[in-house]
């Protein structure tokens, strides 16, 4: 590991001892962050995947009763039929924390007054009506799952950073300050040995004249 340039003086000594401890505590403290991060991070994984299957079973679900509905109705029917919204939804966004990443909140708000099924029922068959009926309960399912997919990318990010910075303390910065340490040690240790046997030549030079 290679060594600071500094000055081997007792001042640069202890502004380093200084350095190391900041830099070991600091260490810690993002190796304890990396570790919750990736176990909040599992946990959305999992939640992920079980939206994920859920709204992929329930799509493939819908879409079998529309080409049904296609199936047994005439296109102009269902056009009709779909072509004016009968609810509005509103979706509030906004944010959130977690492990100080800001990552985005999104809350499905269908209290709006509306028919569900705004059209005749005598003009339509009952897998459209049920394929409408799947669609809106599956909305707040989409939404929450396009929340954690986009929390998990950037927690994915987050935690790539961080695994940098102490791999950084670890292997670059603690080595080189304690290989540092060292070597001022060294240098201190050896300009002491050298004053103290100049020290003693003197004192033998002085009692030799005597």
């Amino acid at each position: 590991m290679a060594v600071a340039r500094v000055n081997p003086t007792r001042m640069e000594l202890t502004r380093l001892k200084g350095r190391l401890k900041t830099a070991t505590r600091g260490h810690k403290l993002l190796k304890d962050k990396s570790d919750e991060m990736i176990r909040q991070f599992m946990a959305l994984i999992k939640r992920n995947l079980a939206l994920r299957m859920e709204v992929e079973e329930a799509l493939h679900s819908v879409l079998g009763s529309f080409m049904l509905a296609k199936a047994v109705s005439s296109p102009t029917d269902i056009e009709e039929a779909i072509a004016v919204p009968g609810k509005r939804v509103k979706i509030k966004s906004g944010s959130k924390n977690v492990m100080s990443v800001e990552v985005p909140s999104f809350l499905v708000d269908a209290s709006e007054k509306g028919e569900t099924f705004p059209y005749g029922f005598a003009s339509v068959t009952g897998e459209l009506d049920g394929c409408i009926g799947e669609m809106g309960e599956l909305l707040p399912k989409l939404i929450e799952l396009a929340e954690v997919e986009k929390t998990c990318n950037m927690l994915a990010d987050e935690i790539e950073k961080n695994r940098r910075r102490v791999n950084a303390l670890e292997f670059v910065m603690i080595p080189e300050f304690k290989e540092t340490i060292k070597y001022i040690t060294m240098k201190l240790d050896e300009a002491e040995r050298a004053n103290t046997i100049r020290l003693m030549k003197v004192k033998s030079m002085i009692e030799n004249r005597k």
